[in-house]
């Protein structure tokens, strides 16, 4: 039995956690801890704040001690899962957190950690059999329902997400978290219409929270519109004022409708003026900083805050910007947040990259290799690792990087029922126009300058013409695995001869316009293709809008330049590894340049 005094003693410490005071909170709860022994939770909670006091090493001492009091107390197992989780000892992680997820009281964090963690690493069948007791309930969270339809997708089983989550709403009318689950599973199919059926429905019966309010702006975005999406946004804020997420997007919205800064960060600012303790909205505030193309800006947003955090997060997302101007700085940013979790993988990512900008690539490979073990589809990683080979002169970079082979350019056959190709390009010209002309500025985070980006997965269009678009594009993608063949490199190793979309757009640059270099993080194959091209694209005596491949769009020591360009024509799809460092040059002309692309992954083999 627990005495009203020490329930007290609980409630003024929680709100010390609360509020950011973690040092006094620390120091009350080891007083708590030394006059009760046996309390698990208190010792749970003192080894939150050790954490958020960066003492990584005394946090696990003081979570092994009360998972030892306590073997089923299922908070004390999760947290000690996400420890070892950040610190890189996967499989010892996954044990706790398979113990409390599967526990008499089963926690769902440990749930919604393992299955975010089985998805991460494409284990999509185990993080399906974690996330559906909880989600059969009709009881998940909106963010382990996701990672529940995330799996099904990734497991080709998209019709059985809806009908699994139809069926609860079915039988539980008033199940508002089904309901919610169900809109995720519509919009992990890009049903975005139905979602928003599904959305309304819930919402107009008078229930309503800032996550289904998040989840129904997500939709309307994907919709296109936008101006009822910014103000559903707002009501998520007004309902959580500290929703990262929704700030995050809310900011990209009124970016891409007016290139303004401040007015893109207005709500943020409001929110850091109350909760100024809040590393997280520090982080979003400086990634809509960068994404904006101002890198030294969000630096500047988080210096002052740096010098007085241990936030593995917040050093990271520092170290992100500085990555861009200063890679020195961020090799010393990521090795401080290593010192408080040495297995941050974001760290470590920050560090390999990093280390290839101050002209350590002996440092930088070795690391890139390790945390390719645990994600080896990671395109942005294999891309980091090629380019370490080539700076030491490894033969391995000729093998991955072999352009003239893996480099292919197909000139599109002409759908049914149009008679040529530039009547086919021009009613395409036409279809993807209309999405472009709601876009007045660039999307935050995109490797475009001078542009726009639509903002819907083309391949679930209902528009005649660019559905034959995407239909021309299969008998190319089938020859180019044909032609890549099997192999053990990071591309023919994962050639199973079938393959699905995973993410589709178009771009429409203006004169100047460019892509920065970059690489596709979540693909396997991806591509440019070519609708409407400025007559100086096609001069052969310029180099303006060619497509480039080889040039890091990172800084190397030493600088490291393109070794191999496509000279696009209209009707030309280009197929390349999504690992490929790839970019344009840029053009100058009063006509746009107008392009489709595309992400394709492995499906099984049929």
């Amino acid at each position: 039995m627990i005495s009203s005094a020490l329930l007290d003693a609980m409630r003024r410490i929680d709100h010390l956690l609360r509020s950011g005071n973690f040092r006094t909170a620390q120091e009350q709860l080891e007083i708590i801890v030394e006059g009760n022994p046996d309390f698990t939770e208190a010792r749970r909670l003192l080894a939150g704040a050790k954490l958020a006091l960066g003492d990584t090493g005394g946090a696990e001492k003081i979570l092994r001690e009360a998972v030892a009091l306590d073997p089923a107390w299922s908070p004390a197992l999760t947290m000690l899962g996400e420890v070892l989780l950040a610190d890189g000892r996967h499989a010892e992680a996954e044990q706790f957190l398979l113990r409390a997820a599967t526990a008499k009281h089963a926690d769902p964090r440990a749930a919604l950690v393992l299955a975010r963690r089985y998805n991460d690493t494409s284990r999509h069948a185990q993080a399906l059999a974690i996330a559906t007791p909880f989600c059969a309930a009709g009881k998940a969270a909106p963010e382990l329902a996701a990672l529940h339809v995330n799996a099904m997708i990734a497991l080709g089983r998209g019709d059985e997400a809806i009908g699994f989550y139809r069926g609860i709403v079915a039988d539980s009318p008033d199940n508002t978290t089904a309901a919610h689950a169900l809109a995720i599973a519509l919009q992990a199919v890009n049903r975005h219409e139905e979602a928003e059926r599904a959305l309304r429905a819930v919402l107009s019966g008078g229930h309503s929270s800032a996550a289904l309010c998040y989840t129904r702006a997500r939709g309307l975005i994907a919709l296109g519109e936008f101006e009822r999406a910014e103000s559903t946004l707002r009501d998520c804020l007004r309902l959580e004022s500290q929703h990262v997420d929704a700030h995050g997007d809310l900011a990209r919205l009124i970016w891409m409708g007016t290139g303004d800064v401040a007015r893109a960060t207005a709500m943020l600012d409001q929110a850091l003026r109350k909760f100024a303790h809040n590393d997280a909205l520090w982080a979003a505030r400086a990634a809509v900083l960068q994404g904006a193309g101002n890198p030294r800006g969000a630096y500047e947003c988080l210096a002052q805050r740096i010098q007085q955090t241990s936030s593995p997060a917040l050093l990271v997302r520092a170290g992100l910007a500085a990555l861009e101007f200063d890679p020195q700085t961020a090799v010393e940013l990521a090795q401080r947040a290593l010192k408080v979790l040495p297995g941050d993988v974001p760290a470590r990512k920050l560090l390999a990259a990093a280390l290839l900008g101050v002209g350590d690539a002996s440092e930088s490979l070795p690391l890139c290799e390790a945390l390719l073990n645990a994600e080896p589809h990671d395109q942005y990683l294999i891309a980091l690792q090629t380019t370490a080979w080539r700076l030491l002169d490894d033969p391995s970079y000729t093998q991955a990087c072999d352009y003239r082979q893996f480099v292919v350019a197909y000139q599109l056959q002409v759908p049914q029922p149009w008679s040529d190709l530039a009547g086919f390009l021009a009613d395409v010209k036409r279809s993807l126009e209309r999405l472009h002309e709601a876009l007045r500025h660039p999307l935050l985070f995109q490797s475009l300058r001078h542009g726009t980006e639509t903002t819907e997965d083309l391949t679930r269009s209902k528009d005649p013409a660019i559905r034959a678009l995407f239909a021309a594009f299969d008998a190319p993608i089938r020859d180019y695995m044909e032609r890549i063949g099997h192999g053990d490199d990071a591309l023919r190793r994962r050639n199973t001869g079938a393959y699905r979309f995973n993410g589709s757009w178009s771009v429409r640059l203006r004169s100047s316009g460019f892509h920065h270099n970059h690489v596709h993080p979540r693909g396997w194959i991806s591509s440019a293709c070519y609708i409407d091209l400025p007559e100086v694209v096609s001069d052969s005596q310029l180099r303006e809008g060619a497509l480039t491949f080889g040039e890091p769009g990172i800084i190397t020591q030493p600088a490291l330049h393109a070794e191999h360009e496509v000279r696009p024509t209209a009707g030309m799809l280009v197929l390349f590894p999504s690992y490929s460092w790839h970019g344009t040059v840029p053009f100058s002309s009063e006509r746009a340049r107008l392009t489709v692309a595309f992400d394709a992954v492995p499906s099984p083999a049929r």
